[in-house]
């Protein structure tokens, strides 16, 4: 059991592209919600402190949740990923831990291993975070990572504010974290909203802390199909026909 080791789970989405009423992570994937697909990988860890974020009709994922053994936390206004985990320090610091995961709730296929993967990369590098990424074929609208001569990550680079040089970069952030906690609450505290879409992007903290001199690194995924997320109707049937195949 990972008893120095919390989850926060972003899953306070309306996914627009979706069409449909229902929160973005509890639509269905192989007949489960994609959040539940998310929470039982977590439990498989053996992590006991797991945070959910929830916005758009928070009280249908509350209630089907009601019986697990999570901590709700509510983001009424969708101002960004990074408010998002910003608003769970309350909650943390009522039994605070060393490191914090970071999920988002509709990536459903991430395997506890790759994960456990994550932490033990990013414990024994003793990290301030490590950003689990993956190198996909297209990267379509992944932030890009950018990485300086010696391999480490400089920063996460979102579509909407990249270059055409940087769009071509291949290797994409995922969305999954591990940091360490007094760092990732210390620097969300500097991470500003000034760009495109006005929000505080978790992935701001990546440059902040690079800047601060703390070691950042990258966890490549063995499999990036494992890191795919949902955000139209058309991706989830492939990820359907993914797991059939499976």
């Amino acid at each position: 059991m990972m008893r120095d080791l919390s989850a926060i789970v972003l899953a306070a989405g309306k996914g627009v592209r979706m069409n449909s009423p229902l929160p973005k992570c509890f639509h269905k994937l192989a007949g489960k919600p994609l959040l539940q697909h998310v929470l039982e990988t977590i439990k498989e860890l053996g992590i006991k402190n797991i945070y959910v974020v929830v916005g758009h009709q928070k009280e249908v994922i509350e209630d089907y949740f009601k019986d697990w053994p999570v901590t709700f936390v509510h983001q009424k206004e969708q101002l960004g990923t990074g408010h998002a985990v910003m608003i769970c320090e309350e909650e943390f610091k009522k039994n605070p831990t060393g490191s914090v995961l970071v999920l988002a709730g509709d990536v459903p296929l991430l395997k506890a291993k790759t994960l456990r993967n994550l932490i033990d990369f990013h414990i024994k590098n003793n990290a301030a975070a490590t950003d689990l990424t993956a190198e996909l074929p297209d990267a379509g609208n992944y932030g890009r990572i950018l990485r300086d001569s010696d391999g480490r990550i400089v920063k996460i680079v979102e579509k909407k504010d990249a270059t055409p040089e940087e769009l071509a970069i291949k290797e994409i952030n995922t969305g999954t974290f591990c940091f360490d906690s007094e760092a990732l609450f210390f620097t969300l505290k500097e991470v500003k909203a000034d760009n495109a879409q006005k929000e505080y992007y978790l992935t701001d903290t990546i440059g902040i802390l690079r800047q601060k001199g703390k070691p950042v690194f990258a966890c490549l995924a063995p499999d990036y199909c494992e890191t795919l997320g949902i955000n139209t109707p058309q991706e989830l049937i492939d990820l359907e026909r993914h797991c059939l195949r499976k």
